[in-house]
């Protein structure tokens, strides 16, 4: 994130967007979401949350906390991190942790570099932008960062049918579900032949 737009109204507006999520029985539909599957999935975020709020790197902006009173519920949490090495860009939590690292203004070679380097998995990313010559270098530099990309959207849900779906590094090997790349997975290659005409000498030609 630019250090310009991060601090020029974004960085509250996002915070308060984040703060403002609810989680709870999902049976009541003005909940945005529901709780973690089960506690060894809350002790580990609740776990990462803890890591968090004692690095020195990283802020909490909101949320930052779990419920386990009723239910496995951790709140939406938003963190602005310093380093580009810390696990929030590294680690796959499954759940609802956003991270942030803010670039000086004129640093996006650098930022592209740190988001190729940065985590062992390839599986999906997105870039958010409005000048084209952004959008398309960054699909051309991080063709290897995310098996699925995308320019100006969500980096999830991709629709089973119409965006197969797979990366590769630690995220697998790109087969792509919903495609028939997928599908080679499954077979065995086999090759067959056979000669209709058996030579009767092993002779080179030139031999005699």
């Amino acid at each position: 994130m630019p250090r310009s737009l991060w601090e020029g109204g974004l960085r509250d507006r996002l915070a308060a967007s984040v703060a403002s999520i609810r989680y709870g029985d999902v049976a009541d539909l003005s909940m945005f979401g529901g709780a973690v599957i089960d506690g060894r999935s809350f002790g580990r975020l609740t776990g990462a949350l803890d890591r968090i709020a004692g690095s020195g790197a990283c802020t909490v902006l909101a949320g930052g906390r779990g419920d386990d009173s009723e239910g496995w519920f951790v709140e939406p949490t938003l963190v602005e991190c310093t380093d580009p090495g810390n696990e929030v860009f590294s680690t796959e939590y499954f759940g609802p942790i956003l991270a942030v690292h803010v670039f000086l203004d004129g640093g996006f070679d650098e930022a592209v570099r740190l988001v190729d380097t940065a985590s062992p998995y390839a599986l999906t990313g997105s870039v958010f932008a409005a000048d084209r010559t952004v959008i398309e270098r960054a699909q051309r530099e991080l063709r290897f960062t995310a098996g699925n990309f995308y320019v100006n959207d969500k980096p999830t849900g991709a629709v089973v049918g119409q965006q197969p779906f797979g990366g590769e590094r630690g995220s697998g090997t790109n087969d792509k579900a919903g495609s028939v790349l997928n599908l080679l997975r499954w077979v065995s290659p086999r090759t067959i032949k056979e000669t209709l005409d058996p030579p009767t000498r092993w002779r080179y030609p030139h031999q005699g």
